[in-house]
């Protein structure tokens, strides 16, 4: 077999290849085997047949063209690995010639990636705020913390923000009823705005067994975008009471004696949260930098993917009919022209972001070890409320183990640039980054990393970039 790439464009090649018909001999057995099997001539037990009888019964033109699709995976392989391109997505193949007992010619237009020049990574320099807790940052994690032992108690008292309530919604558009948009029993915190959009303003200073209407828009289902009259109808109202902030709630909510010793725990976890803000907000800082001072050409096929993908899992809520879609999202202030604008340029920096860090990977020879992998996929089965064997399952299914390990190395990737980067807080102070990320030889660095790229790959959409 012979082959020859051309370059199309610094993203996209095109691979000519020619295989003589000697080579595809074994395909050709394969295929009279797999016919044999399939057709019945008289005098001959199935798979029996000879080649002349099968050609004379199918015709010959029949048998090449098995051939011929049975053999193109196999060829397009081996002409990409002789080739040396790393291709991204499924090629455009295009038979130019088969000359039956002579040659069989084919092209195949396929994105790949771009070279790419990265810069000194020792030369960025990114400015974070820095650390700081104070005594707000404790009250706040105490407060939450009565709130997980808080009781909820029945008042006979109107609405107030803040309160459980157990209401009953019923919703119509034009007199007819949606039945998707109506329930009963449902529980519901007063100002939570986790709810249709109008509900909060309506329960206020309402009582129980009392009924109101209001009008809201439908964002979903078969009258998306539709503006409703909703009937709220209050069964109960209950208030949240907190314990005392005492020795004994010390003692009750955690493995301490005393309120100043919890206090003391909680100051040295809001510390550590506020590590883990920082640590966040260096890698983003980081990984903006390198965006900026790095030219990545984005292969059209990857970007259109994404693009692609994040309209089919818009439109899935509204049965896949856009007009609903678009009616939805003018009641949301927005139009379609502004969704395909946005979903256009995160497409484009999602695209660029995974072939930075890949070209990263590559030129730092980051690797992946098992225990890491593994790790990612029990955070991520927890992160989904699955066993790891069902999430592993779903995974392979999916095909999409390939893009998990992607995600471990990009972010070990991105932590080996933070590793060199220059961090200081917005006071002058070098920030240490060894202890967020690991060391540029720590190979537990990526946990750290957990770049918002990797995580958003491993939800949904890898298949479509650049893997």
């Amino acid at each position: 077999m012979k082959s020859t790439v051309e370059q199309l464009s610094p993203t996209r090649v095109r691979i000519n290849v020619e295989v003589p018909f000697e080579e595809l001999k074994p395909d050709f057995d394969k295929a009279y085997k797999a016919l044999a099997q399939q057709v019945r001539i008289p005098g001959f037990r199935p798979g029996k047949a000879p080649a002349k009888l099968l050609e004379a019964r199918l015709g010959r033109g029949a048998i090449l063209e098995q051939v011929v699709n049975d053999a193109l995976p196999t060829k397009y392989g081996e002409a990409v690995e002789t080739a040396e391109v790393q291709v991204i997505g499924r090629p455009e193949i295009e038979i130019t010639k088969i000359e039956d007992g002579d040659e069989l010619a084919f092209t195949a237009e396929v994105d790949v990636r771009p070279e790419i020049t990265l810069p000194d990574f020792s030369g960025i320099e990114v400015t974070v705020d820095p650390i700081s807790v104070g005594d707000e940052d404790i009250a706040e994690q105490l407060e939450s913390l009565r709130q997980r032992f808080g009781t909820l108690k029945s008042v006979d008292r109107p609405v107030q923000d803040g309160d459980f309530v157990s209401i009953d919604l019923e919703a119509t558009v034009d007199g007819a009823k949606v039945e998707e948009a109506s329930t009963t029993g449902l529980s519901h915190e007063v100002g939570s705005g986790q709810l249709i959009e109008g509900l909060d303003d309506t329960l206020a200073g309402m009582s129980a067994e009392e009924s109101r209407d209001f009008t809201s828009t439908l964002v979903a289902g078969e009258y998306a975008g539709k503006e409703a009259t909703i009937t709220v109808t209050v069964q109960s109202v209950k208030e949240r009471e907190l314990p005392e902030a005492d020795d004994e709630f010390a003692q009750m909510a955690s493995e301490f004696d005393t309120m100043d010793e919890l206090k003391d725990d909680l100051r040295k976890r809001a510390e550590q949260g506020k590590k883990v803000e920082q640590a966040g907000d260096i890698r983003d800082k980081v990984l903006e930098a390198l965006l900026e001072q790095t030219e990545v050409p984005l292969p059209e096929g990857a970007v259109q993917g994404e693009i692609d993908a994040v309209l089919h899992d818009a439109v899935h809520g509204f049965d896949h009919d856009e007009a609903k879609f678009a009616e939805a999202l003018e009641a949301q202030g927005s139009s379609r022209e502004e969704f395909d604008k946005d979903s256009k340029e995160a497409a484009e920096r999602s695209v660029k972001t995974q072939l930075l860090l890949d070209a990263v990977a590559e030129q730092e020879n980051t690797e992946v070890g098992q225990q890491e992998l593994t790790e990612r996929i029990l955070f991520q089965a927890q992160r989904y409320g699955m066993s790891p064997e069902q999430f592993i399952q779903q995974v392979q299914q999916a095909g999409q183990l390939g893009a998990i390990f992607s995600d471990v190395r990009r972010g070990k990737a991105l932590a080996g640039v933070v590793g060199q980067a220059t961090v200081t807080d917005t006071e002058g102070n070098a920030v240490d980054t060894d202890e967020m990320f690991g060391s540029p030889d720590d190979s537990e660095a990526d946990e750290a990393a957990g770049t918002a790229e990797a995580e958003e790959t491993a939800d949904q959409k890898a298949a479509a970039g650049a893997e």
